[in-house]
């Protein structure tokens, strides 16, 4: 049944290009408003390293490295909130957790602010906006944020591979990552093309589906993707790395879902390729959304962003998940594709905040006083002043006894942690000799004026953050 559904939309598809292709590329070069068309592409708990061109040797994302390749890859990329509803409220607003104060089991994020993210300036100033995908922070009428919307995620009734696969097409069952896509090609080729558009499409996967016994479903055409392959193991996955966590860590949802997940070989090997396959089929469908954009001639004038929500642990220190302080669990994808520019390496730090920043930079909208990132473009662009930023806030508030709430201060050298409502020791990791984050230098006299530095800087970024609540525009 699948694989009929692909064959349909495919075969008509081409059909449609066929007939509009140059009709379309013909209107859009007389288009009076040049500005580019945005697509931002976002996953769920893909880990910065879950990309070939990130240096994985194992994982098959040949759309995303090439992305990487000829665009701008940011090395160092973060997000301020390894959660995804507090960090996907950011990514809307261009705001810290501190400001918006959005995560789980809040009620729905607060007016003032969903009045003010990225797609609302968009629309109101001339861009045609669309959104696909799990969208993740609960809005009221969060349809009339955007022009087009569809918002779905995992389903957990199904406590099988249903809760992927539940979306039909054409009346055939496709897997939710099938189903974003071909609603994002849908709104590509049906978007007017006398203005420009933004498409945001927010991949489930390579969420895994935590209701079911198996975890992490793909479609069919990738069960045997990674077979032969023996995954090596984790780092940091002697006990003495789990043995050194708070009691709350050993004993929460991160302990909890290693067991589900990794806790034996057997199932740290289905389980990793299980990850590895969902990301593939969503490379392969991002792979036809930039094959259209070429078909339909507006390729050269549509720039991609990708990122992801947050960081992800596959078994180092015998835990999986994200929300902790550790760069696994912090660092993200970050790529921005614009075909105006030259391809880039950027080694400086940059956060899930700059993305909304960096949309309304692209679509010459001037960023808003109460935004708190950086357009990326200031990154790579001739004559822009580069952002300094000395020492970044991370923060998970959540008051959840299962997941213990923490907050941190990262600088090109230095880590410093520390946990927020458990007696917990602080944790302090000099970066360029322990990238790794393994030795806690927390209790070295020597160390004794850069640990008040960074508790000082901490705690001035968190009062900082706090204090720009608005009440709107």
């Amino acid at each position: 049944m699948i694989k009929t559904a692909k064959q349909r939309i495919e075969s008509t598809a081409l059909i449609a290009l066929a007939i509009t292709g140059t009709f379309n590329k013909a209107k859009a070069e007389n288009n009076q408003d040049k500005r580019p068309n945005i697509i931002f592409i976002l996953t769920d708990d893909q880990r910065w390293d879950a990309m070939g061109y990130a240096g994985n040797e194992i994982i098959q994302t040949p759309n995303m490295d090439t992305l990487a390749k000829q665009g701008i890859y940011f090395q160092n990329a973060f997000c301020t909130t390894p959660i995804s509803a507090a960090s996907r409220a950011s990514i809307l607003t261009g705001m810290y957790e501190r400001t918006h104060g959005y995560t789980f089991e809040q009620g729905p994020l607060k007016n003032q602010y969903a009045q003010v993210s990225y797609p609302v300036h968009l629309k109101e100033n001339g861009y045609y906006t669309g959104f696909f995908g799990k969208l993740g922070v609960t809005i009221n009428q969060a349809d009339q944020l955007f022009n087009e919307a569809d918002f779905f995620d995992r389903e957990d009734i199904y406590r099988d591979r249903r809760g992927y696969y539940y979306k039909t097409i054409e009346g055939d069952t496709v897997h939710l990552t099938t189903y974003a896509s071909h609603k994002a090609r849908c709104f590509i080729q049906n978007a007017p093309v006398d203005r420009p558009f933004c498409l945001s499409i927010s991949f489930s996967a390579p969420h895994a589906h935590d209701s079911a016994k198996e975890q992490y479903f793909s479609d069919p055409g990738y069960a045997l993707l990674y077979e032969d392959i023996a995954i090596p193991p984790p780092p940091l996955s002697e006990d003495k790395y789990f043995n050194v966590l708070p009691k709350e860590v050993q004993e929460g949802f991160n302990r909890v879902r290693w067991l589900w997940r990794f806790d034996t070989e057997a199932r740290y090997q289905e389980y990793v390729k299980g990850y590895f396959r969902m990301i593939t089929q969503v490379d392969n469908e991002i792979g036809k959304i930039c094959n259209l954009l070429k078909d339909l001639g507006i390729s050269d004038n549509t720039v991609i962003i990708l990122a992801s929500d947050n960081g992800y642990f596959l078994g180092e220190r015998q835990l999986a998940d994200k929300w902790l302080m550790y760069d696994g669990s912090i660092r993200i994808p970050m790529i921005i594709y614009d075909p105006r520019v030259k391809s880039k390496i950027i080694k400086d730090p940059v956060l899930n905040i700059d993305i909304p920043s960096t949309i309304l930079d692209l679509a010459s909208i001037p960023q808003p006083d109460y935004y708190q990132g950086s357009s990326l473009l200031n990154y790579y662009q001739q004559k822009r002043k580069i952002p300094k930023r000395d020492a970044i806030l991370f923060e998970h508030l959540w008051e959840k006894k299962e997941i213990p709430s923490s907050e941190g201060i990262r600088t090109d050298r230095w880590k410093y942690i520390r946990y927020r409502f458990i007696d917990a020791p602080e944790e302090l990791y000099d970066l360029k000799k322990d990238p790794l984050e393994t030795n806690n230098l927390i209790a070295d006299p020597k160390h004794e004026k850069v640990i008040k530095k960074l508790r000082k800087e901490c705690d001035e970024q968190i009062f900082k953050y706090s204090g720009k609540k608005f009440s709107g525009t």
